[in-house]
C-alpha cells in the first residue's frame, strides 16, 4: 500500500511538472506566416476533420501540402480527427477550414496543451509506472526512485509541453511493447509496436531490435517446433494490426503509396537544421551537403547506419534476452540518430527512451546521457522561448536522479561495466577508470552549463551566425559518439549478475 502511496506521489509530481512547463511559449509562438509545430498540429486537425481521408496526404486545393501537409503515418491522423471533433464541440472556429490558420488563443492553447497531458496520462504514464514496478530489480523504494526519474526526464517534457508535439504517444506504445515481451506476452508486445510504428515513422529507429529479439526467440525455440508456431502467430499479429491501421488507404495503391512518400520525405537533403549526428557535425570540416549529390548522400547514410546497428542486431539474433533486447534499443536508435538519412533534434528522445529503462542498472551513464540529450536541443529550446523551463528541469532531474539513484557514489569498474574496456583495451594502464568517468562527468556538466548560458546570453559574430549551434551540436555529438561505443560494448559483454538482497 505504501508503495502506491509513493507511486501515486511521483505520478503527481510529474504531472504538475508537466503542466508548468506547458504554461510557457510553443513552437512558432505569434511567427507568421508559417508558425511552427504547435500549428502543424493544429493544422492537421483542421485538415482530418474537414476532409475526406482520400485527400489527407494529397495536394489540392483545399490541401496546400506546403503548408504543414500530413507527414506522418495513419494513427496521427486518426489521433488530430479525435482531437478535431472534440475541439469542434468546444470552439468550431479552431479547426474551420482555411480560417483557422495561425489561431492563437489562451484558450486554444489550454486545449492542445490538454490533449498532450490526457494522451500522456493513458498512453505513456502507465507504460512507466508498470515497467519500473514489474521490470526493474532491487526494493520498493529503489523502484520508486526509478519511476521518479524516469518521468522527470526534461527532454520530453521540454518538446512535448513546451515546442509542443506528441512524442508520449509514439513512446508510450513503445514503452508497452517493451513491457509485453518483458513479460513474455510476445502477441502483445508486436501489436504494441506495431502502433508506435503507425502513428510515428521514426520509430523504425526501434524496429530491428524487435524483429532481432522476437526471430532469435522462435529459433532459439526451434523452428521445426514452438518456435514455428510463435514466428506464425507473431507474423499473423503484426499484418492484422498494420492492415487495420492502414485500411482506409489500402483499397488504393496511389493512397498507400502517397502516405509512404510523405512519411520518407527524400527530397528533404541529408539535413537541416544544426543536429548533434555525424553529417552535421562532419559538415564542419568537410562539406558534405554541397559536395555530394543527393543520391550520394543517401546512399552513404544508408551504408554507414546499417553498420552501425548491424553489430548490436546480430548480437541480440544470436543472444535473445531482455538485456541484450534493451542494450539493442539503445545500441540501434543511437546509431540511427548519428548516421541517418534527415535527422532532426527531437529524434534524440527515441534513445533517451530505452535509456530510462537502464537507469536502474547504470544510473551514471544513464543519467549522463538524459542530460546531454536534453543539452543537445539546447538551440531549439531558446529558439521557443524555453531557456527557463530547460534550466530549472535539467537542474532538478540532475539533483534528484544523482540523490535518488545515488548516481555519483563510487561505483566498483564491474558495475558501471568499465570491466570490458580493461579486457578490450588491453594495453590500458592501470589508472582508476571510475574515477577518470566521475571526473569527466563533472566537466562534462560544467561545459554543457556554460555553453548553455553562452548561446542564451552572447551574440556571435556576424560572420559566425551559428557558432553557438555549432558548439552545442559538436559537444553533443562527440558525447554521443562515446556514449554509442560504450553501451555496444556493454552489449558485447557478460550480462550483469542478479543481486541477491534488495538494497
Amino acid at each position: 500500500m505504501q508503495t502506491w502511496s509513493l507511486v501515486s506521489v511521483s505520478v503527481l509530481l510529474a504531472v504538475v511538472v508537466r503542466w508548468s512547463v506547458s504554461l510557457n511559449s510553443y513552437s512558432g509562438a505569434g511567427k507568421p506566416p508559417i508558425f511552427g509545430d504547435y500549428e502543424a498540429q493544429r493544422h492537421w486537425q483542421e485538415v482530418t476533420y474537414n476532409l475526406p481521408v482520400q485527400e489527407w496526404y494529397f495536394n489540392s486545393t483545399e490541401n496546400d501540402l506546403n503548408y504543414w501537409g500530413l507527414d506522418y503515418p495513419p494513427l496521427t491522423a486518426y489521433h488530430s480527427l479525435i482531437c478535431a471533433y472534440i475541439a469542434k464541440i468546444i470552439n468550431p472556429e479552431w479547426v474551420e477550414l482555411h480560417k483557422s490558420r495561425g489561431y492563437e488563443s489562451p484558450a486554444h492553447k489550454l486545449f492542445m496543451r490538454t490533449t498532450v497531458l490526457v494522451a500522456d496520462i493513458l498512453i505513456y504514464i502507465p507504460a512507466v509506472v508498470l515497467y519500473c514496478l514489474y521490470l526493474t530489480d532491487g526494493s520498493s523504494k529503489k523502484k520508486v526512485s526509478n519511476l521518479l526519474c524516469f518521468l522527470l526526464y526534461p527532454g520530453i517534457i521540454l518538446i512535448d509541453y513546451g515546442h509542443f508535439q506528441y512524442n508520449g504517444v509514439s513512446l508510450g506504445f513503445t514503452l508497452w511493447g517493451v513491457l509485453a515481451l518483458g513479460l513474455g506476452w510476445d502477441s502483445l508486445g508486436s501489436v504494441a509496436f506495431c502502433l508506435a510504428l503507425s502513428y510515428k515513422q521514426m520509430e523504425l529507429y526501434h524496429a530491428l531490435p524487435f524483429f532481432c529479439y522476437l526471430l532469435g526467440k522462435c529459433v532459439k525455440l526451434g523452428l521445426m517446433g514452438r518456435g514455428l508456431f510463435l514466428l506464425v502467430r507473431i507474423a499473423t499479429t503484426v499484418l492484422v494490426t498494420f492492415t487495420l491501421c492502414w485500411l482506409p488507404f489500402l483499397s488504393d495503391p496511389s493512397q498507400a503509396l502517397q502516405v509512404v512518400r510523405r512519411i520518407f520525405p527524400v527530397a528533404r537533403g541529408l539535413f537541416e537544421d544544426k543536429v548533434a549526428n555525424a553529417w552535421c557535425s562532419l559538415n564542419i570540416l568537410i562539406k558534405i551537403k554541397s559536395d555530394l549529390s543527393s543520391d550520394s548522400q543517401l546512399n552513404l547514410s544508408i551504408v554507414c547506419t546499417l553498420l552501425a546497428v548491424l553489430p548490436s542486431s546480430v548480437r541480440l539474433l544470436m543472444k535473445p534476452t531482455f538485456w541484450q533486447f534493451k542494450l539493442a534499443l539503445i545500441n540501434s536508435s543511437l546509431g540511427f540518430f548519428l548516421f541517418s538519412y534527415h535527422v532532426h533534434e527531437k529524434s534524440i528522445l527515441l534513445a533517451a527512451l530505452p535509456v530510462c529503462l537502464l537507469l536502474s542498472h547504470l544510473p551514471l551513464m544513464c543519467v549522463w546521457f538524459l542530460l546531454i540529450s536534453s543539452f543537445s536541443m539546447v538551440p531549439l529550446l531558446i529558439k521557443d522561448g524555453l531557456l527557463l523551463p530547460y534550466a530549472v528541469t535539467s537542474v532538478a532531474f540532475l539533483f534528484l536522479a544523482t540523490y535518488l539513484l545515488s548516481a555519483l557514489e563510487c561505483y566498483s569498474e564491474e558495475e558501471l561495466r568499465l570491466d570490458a574496456y580493461r579486457k578490450l583495451f588491453f594495453c590500458l594502464p592501470k589508472l582508476d577508470l571510475v574515477c577518470i568517468v566521475r571526473w569527466k562527468f563533472y566537466v562534462s556538466v560544467a561545459i554543457m552549463a556554460a555553453l548553455s548560458i553562452v548561446s542564451a546570453a552572447l551574440v556571435p559574430p556576424p560572420h559566425l551566425p551559428d557558432l553557438f549551434p555549432v558548439l552545442v551540436s559538436a559537444a553533443a555529438f562527440l558525447h554521443f559518439l562515446g556514449m554509442f561505443l560504450y553501451f555496444n560494448i556493454v552489449q558485447f559483454s557478460s550480462p550483469p549478475r542478479r543481486k541477491t538482497k534488495n538494497n
